[in-house]
């Protein structure tokens, strides 16, 4: 397959973003940590939809372990913006240790 034919995901802070409906992951699962944020709520600015309520999630990527032992670290954020600057750095410390 040519680079031109990869599919490329947003990024932020160089990990790709991933949405799926209103569950958003943050990071690449080739490693061994990645960030799962479901939106809970949303509220209207304009005729816009705009993310109010966001859970937080560190999990750990192995297949091999039980869906709820995979999760490290959760939180509860209001609106995306916050939630995205705990997910970085959570991410980016357990992806150093």
């Amino acid at each position: 397959m040519s680079e031109q034919n990869k599919q490329q995901f947003p990024t932020y802070k160089g990990k790709p973003l991933v949405r799926c409906g209103d569950t958003i992951y943050y990071g690449s699962m080739k490693d061994k940590y990645v960030i799962k944020m479901d939106i809970k709520s949303k509220k209207k600015v304009g005729d816009l939809d705009v993310a109010d309520r966001v859970t937080v999630q560190l999990m750990y990527t192995d297949p091999e372990i039980r869906t709820r032992k995979q999760i490290v670290k959760t939180s509860e954020k209001n609106g995306l913006y916050l939630a995205l600057d705990i997910a970085d750095a959570w991410l980016t410390r357990a992806l150093s240790e």
